[in-house]
């Protein structure tokens, strides 16, 4: 499968530290508001920091979850963000005044996951095999009947007409006016993450048996992709759906989804990891994808069919722990597992 290395020399830095700051944790969720004014930074010890994100100027210190939280996530118009955690509930902020607007019961001891709409004001969460959806009132819109295993994961379709979940025995698609499915992608192995591509067409996933799926929606078609060193928890689309960057080992595998599609064809991949990689974003509509790995590398690729190229790279003190681009695409957020927090604007 994965043949086409390329591997490239240190690039020139194109990065210009606009402010760093350290949060004293471990920081388990990174997220940029909507308006791209705030950046909220999760500790995996409960509390939630809201920075402003020109200057890092504390806006409010949430305390989050009474033990860890698990998962943040903002509303589209920025004015709330949604939080989950290992007290079992699920908390909506409001952001303007740093205060608890509303406390929800996510169904079990721990809940993992929370995604909130693009379209409107609705929320879903998912604790172990519960999955539950919400509106930004606190009110319970409709509980799902329970989902065959552990809920891996939540991820909303570009338009917020539908959401996915992921699971053992693949993925379950959703309409949020919907009581019961629309459909399932079923395979019989262990699922891990899910990214929809911005047009829809597919959704892929990472799973536990070092593969990656292709489901095409349209049809319930798979493909699978195999040959990674490890399990695949890093997916990233690019904006225009042509190219899946994934992890799964110490290179950066891109799959070119244009066409055809990927069936029969070999990935690019880009070396300059020495250990995992841990994380890979795009940008919301530029093709700079970032990648940051357990060596503490942040590493930014431009990515092109036949001249990927490594526009900068930096190294911190600790491995990787989140990524977020700014809603303009201007500047990268980087976390590192010591909690040190830098936001660098990206030279064109």
């Amino acid at each position: 499968m994965m043949q086409r290395k390329r591997k490239f020399k240190p690039a020139q830095p194109t990065l210009n530290a606009k402010w760093r700051t350290n949060i004293d944790d471990h920081p388990i969720g990174l997220a940029w508001s909507p308006d791209g004014k705030n950046l909220a930074v999760a500790g995996v010890s409960g509390p939630i920091t809201l920075f402003n994100g020109e200057d890092g100027a504390v806006q409010h210190k949430l305390p989050g979850h009474a033990l860890d939280t698990m998962a943040i996530s903002w509303r589209k118009d920025s004015r709330l963000l949604a939080s989950v955690g290992q007290d079992g509930k699920v908390r909506l902020w409001d952001v303007e005044t740093g205060r608890q607007q509303c406390e929800m019961d996510g169904g079990a001891s721990w809940v993992e996951r929370v995604a909130c709409s693009p379209r409107d004001d609705m929320l879903v969460s998912a604790a172990g095999r519960k999955l539950r959806l919400w509106n930004s009132s606190g009110d319970l819109i409709r509980e799902y009947p329970d989902a065959n295993s552990t809920i891996t994961d939540i991820k909303w379709r570009r338009d917020g007409r539908q959401f996915a979940i992921s699971a053992y025995n693949g993925v379950v698609l959703y309409d949020p006016s919907e009581a019961e499915p629309l459909r399932r992608f079923e395979w019989q192995g262990s699922t891990l993450t899910l990214e929809w591509s911005r047009d829809g067409k597919y959704i892929a996933t990472g799973d536990q048996d070092s593969t990656v799926h292709f489901w095409i929606t349209d049809t319930g078609k798979d493909l699978q992709m195999w040959g990674y060193e490890t399990k695949v928890l890093e997916l990233a689309w690019s904006f225009n759906s042509r190219y899946l960057a994934t992890g799964g080992g110490t290179q950066v595998v891109i799959w070119d989804c244009s066409g055809k599609g990927p069936a029969k064809t070999r990935p690019i991949m880009l070396e300059g990891h020495q250990r995992l990689i841990k994380h890979l974003k795009f940008q919301r509509k530029g093709m700079l994808l970032a990648s940051g790995g357990n060596d503490g590398l942040l590493a930014i690729w431009k990515v092109k069919k036949n001249k990927p190229s490594l526009l900068v790279d930096a190294t911190f003190k600790a491995p990787i722990a989140g990524l977020a681009w700014s809603p303009d695409d201007r500047c990268i957020a980087v976390a590192d597992e010591s909690g040190t927090l830098s936001i660098a604007a990206v030279k064109r």
